[in-house]
């Protein structure tokens, strides 16, 4: 099973991520004890003109996370047809204690990515470099990440056999299931209507206000309101949304819209979603460096290109889902 397409491009994308990072390694060390812009020794005349290429290095490892974050869910998906009792990712992800933890450090990947790039951009930008050290810091700090999304692949996907019997979906989002997720899909429709649509309304309201004030103040605010309202829709779904796409008042699963049998439209709601919170997140964290007098005239207008797509990406979200829920044919609220 190991020899899946797929498996194999998940591996190689995760073991030349973690290649990359340990080659770049002993640069960023250097970086971080050596780096002076005001010198005009030769070490660091040397550091600059290799950071270029390491940032290209980084940023290409960082773009690569984004993008198997995406295939790997989407292989998930695509292997549940293999196991007996599974009805989507849940299945396969279930098929050993590996499959979710992979997940979940595959997401954090995608935002730590996001980030990266970010903070990557608004450097290069500055006269001074004043993000270098903080960028090869985080780069050092992200390794360890980095090996363990490579041993929790190869663990989960080593240990699948088809001979295995799952759980479904059914078993991790049921109003009995002892989960997180359970009881979130259990909050009444009224509520979290409520809730879905005044997060998204206040996240995208907080990155206008920053789109146009471009301060500190409305920038920690643009990131705080994305982190709420990324929770706060991931709940919805899981809440009513997920209801309405399957019209089943029962069926609460987050990764059954992912299937063709619902028109992969849980992709639609999944890109701009996380599109708009790592956006609205990054813008929050960059205005944490505004102060500094190289970055006085880069950050503001990055954060506010960041706060916009952060808008458009929750407005998409919110306009995509509640279309589905239009379209649907389930009465969940008289």
């Amino acid at each position: 099973m190991i020899f899946q397409p797929a498996i194999i491009a998940l591996l190689l994308a995760a073991g030349l991520s973690l290649a990359m990072l340990l080659i770049a390694a002993p640069f960023a060390a250097q970086v971080i004890r050596h780096w002076d812009i005001a010198s005009g020794s030769e070490r660091q005349l040397r550091l600059e003109r290799l950071t270029y290429l390491f940032s290209t290095l980084v940023a290409f490892v960082c773009l690569i996370q984004i993008l198997a974050a995406l295939l790997f869910v989407f292989n998930a998906d695509k292997m549940s047809v293999m196991f007996v009792g599974a009805m989507c990712a849940v299945g396969a992800l279930n098929v050993n204690e590996f499959g979710f933890p992979a997940l979940y450090l595959q997401l954090a990947l995608f935002f730590l990515a996001a980030l990266w790039l970010a903070l990557n951009h608004a450097d290069s930008r500055a006269r001074d470099y004043p993000l270098v050290k903080l960028k090869y810091a985080l780069l050092l700090a992200a390794i360890p990440l980095f090996a363990a999304s490579l041993a929790l692949q190869m663990q989960y996907f080593l240990g699948l056999k088809a001979d295995v019997i799952t759980s479904c979906c059914g078993s991790m989002f049921s109003a009995d299931a002892p989960t997180l997720a359970s009881e979130v899909g259990a909050l009444a429709p009224g509520p979290a209507f409520i809730v879905f649509y005044g997060a998204i309304g206040a996240a995208v309201g907080l990155a206008a206000w920053h789109w146009r004030r471009r301060d500190d103040l409305s920038g920690y605010a643009t990131g705080l309101g994305a982190l709420a309202a990324f929770v706060a829709c991931i709940a919805g779904i899981l809440a009513f949304v997920s209801l309405y796409i399957y019209e089943h008042p029962n069926h609460h699963c987050p990764f059954c819209i992912l299937k063709p049998d619902y028109e992969y439209r849980g992709y639609g709601l999944y890109i701009p979603l996380f599109a708009a919170a790592a956006a609205g997140m990054s813008a929050g964290v960059l205005r944490l460096f505004a102060r500094r007098p190289s970055l006085a005239q880069v950050v503001p207008p990055l954060t506010a290109r960041l706060a916009a797509t952060a808008a458009i990406g929750y407005v998409a979200f919110a306009l995509i889902a509640s279309l589905m829920i239009w379209q649907s044919k389930l009465i969940l609220i008289e």
